[in-house]
């Protein structure tokens, strides 16, 4: 299991399309993901006081896109800290087909259950 963050507003889209597409997808050519263990680490450095994210939970079995282990692509270098660098995370090279989303949850309260 794979896990990716989104705002309410992008997940309604991906239902109405059939298919999940964030914006690195067309920019950086991949869809960033975190393992169960990344989550904190990636909340803290990309998405302390965002309201409306959601936690997708991806199936590495029914995912139809490639995925690759590869170091993080920080997009604000000078902000990286030197614990995610050491670290590689799964990048979907692809649109995540909703199938292979086993849940939806609100990221505090995905977060709560974790602790």
């Amino acid at each position: 299991m794979i896990y990716h963050i989104t705002t309410e507003r992008g997940w309604q889209i991906a239902r109405e399309m059939g298919e999940y597409r964030a914006y690195s997808l067309k920019n950086e050519g991949f869809i960033h993901c975190s393992t169960l263990e990344q989550i904190p680490k990636v909340v803290a450095a990309f998405y302390q006081n965002q309201p409306d994210l959601l936690v997708l939970a991806i199936s590495l079995e029914q995912l139809q896109s490639p995925v690759k282990w590869e170091q993080p692509q920080h997009p604000n270098p000078e902000n990286a800290t030197l614990e995610l660098e050491r670290e590689t995370f799964p990048h979907i090279y692809g649109a995540i087909n909703l199938e292979s989303v086993v849940f939806v949850k609100p990221l505090q309260e995905f977060i709560n259950s974790q602790n």
